[in-house]
């Protein structure tokens, strides 16, 4: 490991002066993967969003290589981060190849087409997300888990050497969900720092080599899947009761997850008054 190339100092994040989260702080050093994980609304993507600067800083400070986030140009930055949005919405018309090309956009001249080197590095991304077969369909006729390939593409034929997926594995099936983990785990082998919002526990512990778990407004915990993944943590980010169980064949995990008691007691008086008509002639 060298030194970090990501650092996040007293950060508070949100929307429209809504803070979603406060006083956050960590490093990332090079060739991490780290896995973003909590419950719905706990910030995931707020967070993504923030650290790429597609949202304004409440307060404190982002750097990338020694350099403050807000000294960057845009075609700067988009030269240092590559970013995969969740859900992305695609034109109609565009094939996959055209798709990846555009993520040469930031060494392309606004007045100039890609060149052979762009084309070859377009190719090669391709070939390596196992899509090239796919390089003259539109990107709409193809299935949720080679678009999602072709994205990944795309994000690397940025060239950049740090990625950020948000969700990534929405969406898809197991076998595309462990694909795109084992992508993020060559990739940061090879010297890539990816950070990933990630909703696949399993997968995270497996994959990741680092975890954020965000709750309560802030970082609950950073460090290690071996570390982060125990009951009272998870229990307490996700509010619910969250057992975890490691196979001791494989070393992989199994997540257990219940309502809490008291939220269980409620959601079935309810369900019984839907279904059952409990209610009184007034209501």
């Amino acid at each position: 490991m060298t030194d970090s190339i990501i650092s996040v100092k007293n950060l508070a994040i949100g929307y429209a002066g809504y803070s979603v989260m406060k006083d956050v702080s960590f490093e990332v050093k090079q060739g991490e993967l780290v896995g973003i994980l909590g419950c719905n609304g706990a910030g995931k993507s707020t967070l993504l969003k923030s650290l790429r600067g597609m949202l304004p800083l409440q307060s404190g400070d982002v750097s990338y290589f020694s350099k403050s986030l807000k000294s960057y140009k845009e075609r700067e930055l988009a030269q240092k981060i590559a970013y995969l949005q969740q859900q992305v919405e695609v034109g109609f018309g565009f094939t996959a190849e055209e798709i990846v090309l555009a993520g040469r956009y930031p060494y392309i001249d606004w007045l100039k087409n890609e060149g052979e080197r762009d084309r070859q590095i377009a190719h090669d991304c391709m070939r390596y997300t196992g899509t090239l077969e796919l390089k003259d369909k539109p990107i709409n006729n193809v299935s949720g888990g080679q678009k999602q390939r072709i994205l990944l593409a795309k994000v690397l034929a940025q060239q950049t050497p740090i990625l950020f997926l948000d969700e990534p594995t929405t969406g898809l099936d197991l076998v595309y969900q462990e694909e795109i983990f084992e992508f993020a785990k060559e990739l940061s082998m090879m010297g890539k720092t990816i950070l990933m919002v990630v909703h696949e526990l399993d997968l995270a512990y497996k994959y990741c080599s680092r975890i954020l778990l965000l709750g309560k407004g802030g970082i609950l915990a950073d460090s290690t899947p071996e570390n982060v993944f125990q009951d009272s943590l998870l229990s307490t980010a996700y509010k619910a009761d969250i057992h975890i169980i490691k196979n001791p064949l494989t070393g992989n995990i199994e997540v257990s997850a219940k309502a809490k008691q008291e939220e269980a007691s409620l959601k079935h008086r309810l369900l019984e008054k839907i279904c059952l008509g409990q209610y009184n002639k007034e209501g």
